[in-house]
């Protein structure tokens, strides 16, 4: 630079300086690891490439949590837990790329990592973090799982997820099924969209994506569905700005379908935002009757609406309460159809959210059962005779799930399950139980995991 004149404005970060910030974020205050990840993301003005870096080191690193612990524990003298966070971040993060990334150099590893532990911390720190680095090189032996372990340490050490939760899946599904959704929950989420068919056809989209260079095929799972395997971020196109598709997960999508509303009826989501779901209504009632889309959280409601405005529906309506109260403020026995999209412990969706693992818990999934039973129980009385409630959730959770439906229906006998699907599921008949209730595993499709059950009030 000419005459030793300075640059304005803050450093240029580098990929890995990014992801340690997010990880010490997550780990010191709890943050949620996608809205982290995306802020930084925005903030960052990284290239596409250093971006996807980012993301592959902050959600693999924790995700694979336990495993790098069990492995950097025969590496750091005191264990890894006595670290400072930001410490054991980086190392967690430099073994990430060790163990499980087969692309970047082991060199860069080891020099990036010291480097940012000379930026941050003291001499020692970085002399602490290039020794315990170039050990796991020169000793790999010391990076493989013994042979001697239980059922339980194994998929636990090895897909990496917390004991009482592989304990747990192996007693509802077997040991095989258990292992089998955790091996899925590690596997990069599909990109997945929703055709608004008020607006376009899927196969018109397709060949429309298809022109423009996209490798894209047509969802098994849904038929609003596309899955878009190559071609950036869908919500920066024109296709999302002016509405003809959401981004969406295939599973997702089968909720709406499940409501099945026509024209005309009067239909009440229970537990709206962010609203995809609603919307998804709206587009399959060709935007022609009303929905009542309810939710507890004031700042939400824009969320809603902004979905609908974009999409070019106007037959939804937003309101914000607790969906308890919902009696209090609607007639008995007044809507075609209601969706309890049910507040849960999200077990279903860990492959797009891989910190819930960690920061779920028993009493966690207790409560929440706690609360799906009382808004069940409320809002059910607001469905006309004939009508259909759907109740459905992102977890694979039995006591959030079918146990939900057989305390419902046991204290509510004008209610039946509706067990003949037709073609409403046809494309996920893996996933139907034999009361034709679907319970959907995150490798049955490769998709989230989701339970969705159709209830009917019966006429007399």
């Amino acid at each position: 630079m000419k005459n030793g004149a300075k640059t304005g404005g803050p450093r240029q970060m580098s990929a890995r300086e990014v992801a340690l910030n997010i990880l010490a974020g997550i780990e010191q205050e709890g943050a949620y690891s996608n809205l982290e990840l995306n802020k930084s993301l925005q903030q960052a003005r990284l290239s596409s490439a250093d971006a996807g870096l980012v993301t592959e080191l902050v959600y693999g690193t924790t995700a694979r949590r336990n495993t790098l612990d069990y492995f950097l524990n025969r590496f750091v003298q005191k264990g890894a837990a006595k670290l400072q966070p930001w410490v054991r971040s980086l190392l967690r993060m430099s073994a990430y790329q060790i163990v499980y990334l087969d692309r970047i150099p082991d060199h860069a590893v080891v020099s990036e990592a010291v480097n940012l532990a000379k930026r941050r911390g003291h001499q020692g720190i970085s002399g602490m973090v290039n020794g315990v680095l170039r050990s796991m090189l020169r000793e790999p032996e010391k990076l493989l799982l013994p042979d001697n372990l239980s059922a339980v340490e194994r998929i636990a050490l090895e897909h990496s997820h917390p004991e009482w939760l592989v304990k747990r899946w192996i007693a509802q599904y077997g040991e095989e099924t258990a292992e089998a959704i955790c091996r899925a929950n590690n596997e990069p989420p599909a990109v997945s969209v929703r055709v608004n068919t008020t607006m376009t056809s899927r196969e018109r989209l397709l060949e429309e994506m298809k022109a423009e260079g996209m490798d894209a095929i047509p969802s098994d799972v849904s038929m609003y569905g596309i899955i878009v395997r190559s071609g950036g971020n869908l919500a920066l196109t024109s296709w999302y700005r002016d509405g003809l598709l959401s981004v969406q997960d295939e599973s997702s999508m089968l909720v709406a379908e499940a409501v099945a509303p026509t024209p005309g009826m009067l239909v009440l989501d229970c537990c709206a935002a962010p609203g995809g779901k609603t919307a998804h209504m709206g587009e399959i009632m060709k935007d022609r009757g009303r929905i009542i889309a309810n939710d507890l959280h004031p700042h939400k409601k824009n969320l809603i609406q902004e979905q609908a405005g974009r999409l070019g529906l106007e037959c939804i309506e937003t309101v914000i309460g607790d969906a308890a109260e919902l009696p209090d403020r609607y007639p008995a026995a007044s809507f075609d159809r209601i969706l309890l999209d049910a507040p849960c412990s999200g077990l279903g969706v860990i492959r797009r959210k891989p910190d819930l693992r960690w920061s779920k818990s028993l009493e966690d999934i207790e409560a929440i059962a706690d609360l799906q039973s009382k808004l069940l129980d409320r809002v059910s009385g607001l469905l006309k005779p004939g009508g259909l409630l759907v109740y459905s959730t992102c977890t694979i959770e039995p006591t959030e799930n079918e146990g939900q439906i057989e305390r419902f229906l046991k204290d509510h006998p004008d209610f039946k399950r509706v067990e003949e699907q037709g073609t409403v599921w046809s494309g996920v008949a893996e996933g139907l139980n034999e009361h034709g209730v679907l319970q959907i595993l995150p490798q049955h499709f490769h998709s989230d995991g989701f339970y969705i059950a159709r209830l009917q009030r019966c006429n007399n």
